[in-house]
């Protein structure tokens, strides 16, 4: 793979990193918020802190999980296996690389895991 590629690549994953770790610290602001909020208001005030705390809580699961990818991406940049499929061993097409550059498996291999995995 061209180093200019991986170095575009690199450049893409740590600017969606840094995006990721602030809007993982808003978030956590904004739980945080809610949780020490003031008194409680009736039943639906209640539930729809309960509802905000929950769908924020499940962004910032999403969000982490995406740093834990670009982090896995970025290590394998480092170890010389970036762009390489994970299960096959094949080269990953630039074209998913540019579209996804933190991806792990070449589309037939993702294809497969998306398919046992519903």
């Amino acid at each position: 793979m061209k180093k200019d590629f991986i170095e575009k690549a690199k450049e893409k994953m740590l600017a969606k990193k840094e995006e990721l770790i602030t809007a993982i610290s808003d978030r956590n602001a904004e739980v945080t918020e809610l949780k020490g909020g003031s008194e409680p208001g009736d039943e639906i005030d209640v539930a729809s802190y309960a509802v905000d705390g929950y769908l924020l809580n499940q962004l910032g699961a999403r969000d982490a999980d995406l740093l834990n990818q670009i982090n896995s991406a970025l290590a394998r940049i480092n170890q010389g296996t970036y762009g390489i499929c994970l299960d096959c061993g094949q080269p990953i097409p630039e074209p998913r690389l540019t579209y996804i550059p933190w991806a792990k498996y070449c589309v037939g291999c993702q294809s497969k895991r998306d398919r046992q995995n519903n």
